[in-house]
């Protein structure tokens, strides 16, 4: 009996469950339908008419924009590299030496010139010869070698006599073309001629020179 019961009451709920849907089913059909017609209705009372869009407003045109001042070209500064000098390379040139040829030795320079002689004393009382000059030199002393030879001339000379009337000096101031008649006269002028010593204004004996020729002629 008790397993009776529960089905029984199993079933119920079951046939309640199915008559709430179809309930549920019907009453949404029949809302809707209902739903459908009133919107009909209500579309079919509505006047249709276009609204016309209001015409979009005018496109603002903005502005132009400030002059913007363009800026200058930017100035392009060439910086120069500095120039770095590269040193050459030494050029290595063979070097010669050349010895200059020895140079003579330069000539010694001159003697300086003897002093001048001091002026000669102012004579009073002038040199005279003792005896004949012609004495002096005769043609007994022409040399043979000149008479062999033929040689003759006038031999023109100056003497220097001292405060003491010796000769001192002979010297030959015009030859006879003979150097052997030249030289004789010279010797024998300075051993025989003497003289009378020449004087100052003081009366002292000083030295004085004598000039004079002699000619040699080849005796007849």
């Amino acid at each position: 009996m008790a397993y009776a019961d529960r089905d029984v009451g199993g079933s119920r709920v079951v046939a309640i469950v199915i008559v709430a849907v179809i309930l549920a089913v019907t009453g949404y059909a029949f809302v809707t339908g209902l739903a459908y017609q009133y919107i009909k209705k209500q579309a079919e009372k509505m006047d249709v008419f276009d609204i016309e869009e209001p015409p979009p407003p005018p496109e603002e045109v903005p502005p132009p924009p400030p002059d913007t001042p363009v800026p200058p070209p930017p100035t392009t500064v060439v910086v120069q590299k500095p120039l770095v000098q590269v040193p050459s390379p030494p050029v290595n040139i063979p070097t010669t030496t050349v010895i200059p040829p020895s140079q003579p030795p330069a000539p010694p320079a001159p003697p300086a010139p003897p002093p001048p002689p001091p002026a000669p004393p102012k004579i009073a009382k002038k040199l005279t010869p003792r005896g004949s000059p012609q004495s002096w030199v005769t043609d007994d002393d022409y040399p043979p070698a000149a008479l062999r030879s033929g040689d003759a001339g006038t031999t023109g000379f100056r003497l220097d006599v001292g405060p003491d009337g010796r000769v001192t000096a002979c010297s030959v101031t015009s030859s006879s073309g003979s150097s052997l008649l030249d030289q004789t006269a010279c010797r024998l002028l300075q051993r025989r001629a003497r003289f009378n010593p020449a004087e100052d204004e003081n009366g002292n004996k000083i030295a004085a020179v004598f000039a004079s020729r002699f000619t040699w002629k080849i005796p007849q």
